[in-house]
């Protein structure tokens, strides 16, 4: 990407790029997102700058390759994330090696359009009690990425090694996507990786911590269970997903109608 070409920035993945968690009801879908908020910034500095965000929740990581690539590539961005495969490893028979290897070939086929890739590993699960047995396919996940990026020069958004994302505090009531205040940090890690530029980080205030009583505790576990776990488990059985009949947030290169607001001034 020339240093003086605009950029037209195409997100691709699952929940975790759709912006689940960061709830906009004035927002396609309903949600905002790190994505959302990293284009924002884009434009702020550029009037030029465009946007796109294919990625929707519930995705696997052969569809988010299957259905987002060749889209993406469509619309000649010069500048793409990608992120995928958390839905795969919660599924205990995930084959990882054959996912990475199907992961490589998309990142060639992106790169030889001349567009410059970021990606990210995931998030080390090791003080979520829900998700701990995930945590080897986790990492195997991470260490065969690691060689994706090493390989094709990569930007790498180092979730893994973001210890601060395990405050509860920063996480929805699903448990499973970052709420506004998560998403918010996330942007600033992104900015700052892009830029090497720690001046970049934006933050958001966060709520006390909530020391729940035993009998809270299992009310709340309870109502996690009804309206989140139950859900999820049914989906599973019906082999359906959140995503079906979403349609992607921004299809299609565009620029933010209301200027945002800059997260905590900055």
């Amino acid at each position: 990407m020339g240093s003086h070409e605009s950029i037209r920035y195409v997100a691709l993945g699952d929940s975790f790029t759709e912006g689940v968690g960061d709830v906009d009801q004035a927002r396609p879908n309903g949600v905002r997102g790190w994505a959302d908020r990293v284009a924002e910034q884009f434009m702020l500095a550029d009037p030029q700058a465009q946007y796109a965000n294919l990625a929707i929740r519930g995705r696997l990581l052969g569809q988010i390759l299957d259905e987002q690539v060749d889209a993406a590539l469509e619309l000649k961005p010069n500048l793409v994330s990608i992120y995928g495969g958390g839905n795969d490893i919660l599924r205990p028979n995930v084959d990882i090696d054959a996912l990475m290897r199907r992961y490589d070939t998309a990142i060639e086929k992106l790169q030889s359009a001349g567009i410059q890739v970021f990606t990210f590993t995931n998030m080390d699960v090791r003080d979520f009690n829900t998700f701990k047995h995930t945590r080897q396919r986790s990492a195997l996940y991470n260490e065969l990425l690691r060689e994706i990026v090493d390989k094709h020069e990569l930007i790498l958004v180092d979730y893994w090694r973001m210890r601060d994302f395990s405050d509860w505090r920063y996480w929805s009531s699903d448990r499973l996507h970052m709420n506004a205040a998560g998403h918010i940090k996330m942007a600033g890690r992104v900015l700052e990786t892009l830029s090497h530029d720690r001046g970049s980080l934006m933050e958001a205030p966060i709520p006390e911590a909530l020391n729940y009583t035993r009998m809270q505790l299992i009310r709340e576990n309870a109502r996690w269970t009804r309206e989140f776990v139950m859900p999820w488990i049914g989906r599973r059985l019906r082999g359906t997903s959140s995503g079906d009949g979403l349609e992607p947030k921004y299809s299609q290169l565009m620029r933010f109608d209301i200027e945002p607001e800059v997260s905590n001034g900055r």
